[in-house]
């Protein structure tokens, strides 16, 4: 199996579990607590079934900066919060790092 399809798991996870946290209010409601808690465990162990096959600087780059971008998009599209140029510039950075990782980088194996 492809370590890949465990960290895109635990990234769609952790992405809910982030978003479960904005819906808890700080732990003041209940279920949406309860589902943060599960999403993050989910996502913390699928990130390390993928830690079997691909380097911890690696898979943790792709895992945060997936999230931070696709929470940015949850962020805009569910929640209403605006992103800057400058925000868009960020993390149009963090994700074209990531590419350039993936596909220059000897460090990962394909």
């Amino acid at each position: 199996m492809s370590p890949y399809l465990p960290l895109g798991l635990a990234i769609v996870l952790e992405v809910v579990g982030t978003s479960l946290l904005q819906r808890s209010e700080q732990f003041s409601r209940l279920m949406p607590t309860i589902g943060m808690a599960l999403c993050y465990l989910a996502s913390f162990y699928l990130l390390s079934v993928s830690l079997k096959s691909l380097p911890l600087g690696v898979a943790y780059a792709i895992w945060s900066a997936c999230g931070v971008a696709l929470v940015a998009v949850i962020g805009l599209v569910v929640f209403g919060q605006r992103l800057d140029l400058p925000a868009v510039l960020g993390l149009s950075l963090i994700v074209a790092g990531v590419v350039v990782i993936n596909v220059f980088s000897r460090t990962v194996g394909h």
